[in-house]
């Protein structure tokens, strides 16, 4: 140690580890803020496209239903059905089949955001890291 530089007090220390910690700790907050930012970015931009998909098979799904029951109607006509009986049925039969068709949809979507990783792992990683060293230092 040469003549210029003086030891540091206990207080002078503890208040720059306390610093130094303060702004790891902030630094860590910014990183799991863009963190964050970076996964919420990323769902939207994969929703705007199943958003306008949806909406437009919707409207041709309708479509294809009503082609579906009416041309079953038909069939249940031809078939010595009266009318009523034949609308009733095909459109139950349709609505049976397209309900089950979506619940299989839905069911699979359900179990694949189940076990979607919206996890934060870089934070969490560099949080342990930062608390490992922290604990080391006292």
């Amino acid at each position: 140690m040469s003549a210029s530089e003086q030891p540091r007090s206990i207080t002078d220390l503890v208040g720059g580890l306390v610093g130094d910690i303060s702004g790891l700790f902030r630094k860590e907050i910014q990183l799991a803020k863009a963190e964050v930012s970076e996964k919420v970015d990323h769902a939207v931009g994969s929703s705007k496209g199943l958003a306008i998909g949806g909406v437009l098979a919707i409207g041709a799904v309708g479509v294809f239903l009503t082609a579906m029951v009416t041309g079953l109607g038909w069939l249940l006509m031809a078939m010595g059905f009266s009318e009523p009986a034949a609308s009733f049925v095909s459109s139950l039969v349709v609505a049976l089949v397209v309900g089950g068709i979506a619940w299989s949809f839905i069911s699979a979507s359900l179990e694949a955001w189940k076990k979607s990783n919206l996890n934060l792992d870089k934070t969490t990683h560099s949080l342990a890291r930062d608390a490992e060293v922290v604990k080391e230092s006292f």
